[in-house]
């Protein structure tokens, strides 16, 4: 038995990653429609083998579908997303509109998926944010293992997190370099190419920016409540992939050799470690795969049970369309949808 599975936001970076996964995976679905804005009404994009021709969002009856995987922004989902569910079909939205709802379980399906179960209460699912999906990954064994008191995490996050019109904007701006052209800067602050920005997103009164907090607070509510995390994040001249630089203080002894052990072991996670030139991973290398990627763990020996790590993910894929499908995938394992109308 397949399902109906509706694509919103099917023409941008994370929609079209969507499809490309729901391919690769093989997800059973029998019906797969893409979704998009009236501008890309009739647009043709590729699923697998086959040509889907995009309808219109506004106009689409949602009554037989059982899915609604969502990346058409915030604003969208906040409208949409209700809608939808009262049409019986579940929501898994990609955007920060419901992350914070209490009625609405925050999922990585590695670190809490018991948590889908509260999915009944509003029929809508949400997905992390990129930074946050990666990070819990590699901190939930170790978590398990050890209980974390304090996290301090540095991101270094690529353009592709901020869109299409983003990764445009990079593009540009290099061959603007080379070439000696004027830079013009538009989706960001500050030139980007050949620079660093420590700014994502908009700042908050406390000094710090809305997507530092969104790591804080997504955390908290995926992994423990009691943990302390902190973050500074960093926009890089990276097209696809996130990097974190995270320190991690234990309640209990953790070893690094315990750690590399243990994150070996785990869902998710790829251990890629030694002391000597390339032995780690980079965004580059992470780009167009499915892992999470932890790399120079060591000890910190400035804080009793300090260590030190350093991971990196595709934003776009598990930072985003993977995990929305491995949702998907969730609830279908868990016996969700056989009570559905696609029963």
């Amino acid at each position: 038995m397949g399902y109906k599975i509706a694509i919103v936001g099917a023409t941008g970076n994370v929609g079209q990653e969507m499809l490309n996964i729901l391919d690769e995976r093989g997800f059973p679905a029998d019906t797969v429609v893409a979704l998009a804005s009236r501008r890309s009404q009739g647009k043709e994009i590729s699923f697998g083998d086959k040509t889907l021709k995009v309808k219109f969002l506004d106009t689409y009856d949602f009554s037989d579908t059982d899915i609604a995987l969502m990346s058409a922004g915030g604003g969208i989902s906040k409208e949409w997303a209700p809608k939808i569910a009262a049409q019986g079909c579940i929501v898994i939205d990609n955007s920060s509109a419901w992350r914070y709802n209490a009625d609405v379980p925050l999922i990585v399906p590695e670190v809490n998926p018991d948590a889908i179960d509260g999915y009944t209460r509003r029929n809508i699912i949400a997905n992390p944010n990129c930074s946050t999906a990666q990070l819990v990954v590699a901190l939930k064994p170790l978590h398990d293992a050890a209980t974390i008191r304090r996290v301090v995490v540095s991101t270094y996050q690529s353009v592709s997190g901020a869109g299409k019109e983003a990764m445009d904007e990079l593009f540009n701006q290099t061959r603007a370099v080379f070439v000696a052209d004027p830079i013009e800067t538009n989706k960001f602050p500050k030139r980007i190419a050949f620079n660093v920005i420590p700014h994502i997103d908009v700042f908050m009164d406390d000094g710090y920016t809305k997507e530092e907090w969104k790591v804080l607070a997504e955390t908290k509510k995926i992994l423990d409540k009691n943990i302390k995390v902190t973050c500074t994040a960093v926009r890089v001249p990276v097209f696809v992939s996130h990097a974190e630089s995270v320190n991690i203080e234990f309640a209990k002894e953790m070893t690094a050799d315990q750690a590399r052990e243990i994150l070996r072991e785990a869902p998710g996670c790829l251990v890629v470690d030694k002391p000597e030139d390339g032995g780690y991973v980079t965004p580059y290398e992470a780009a167009g795969d499915d892992a999470t990627f932890v790399s120079r763990i060591r000890e910190d020996i400035t804080v009793e049970n300090g260590l030190n790590m350093w991971v990196v993910s595709d934003n776009l894929r598990k930072g985003a369309a993977l995990n929305t499908v491995q949702i998907a995938e969730l609830l279908i394992e868990r016996g969700h949808l056989t009570q559905s109308r696609a029963a």
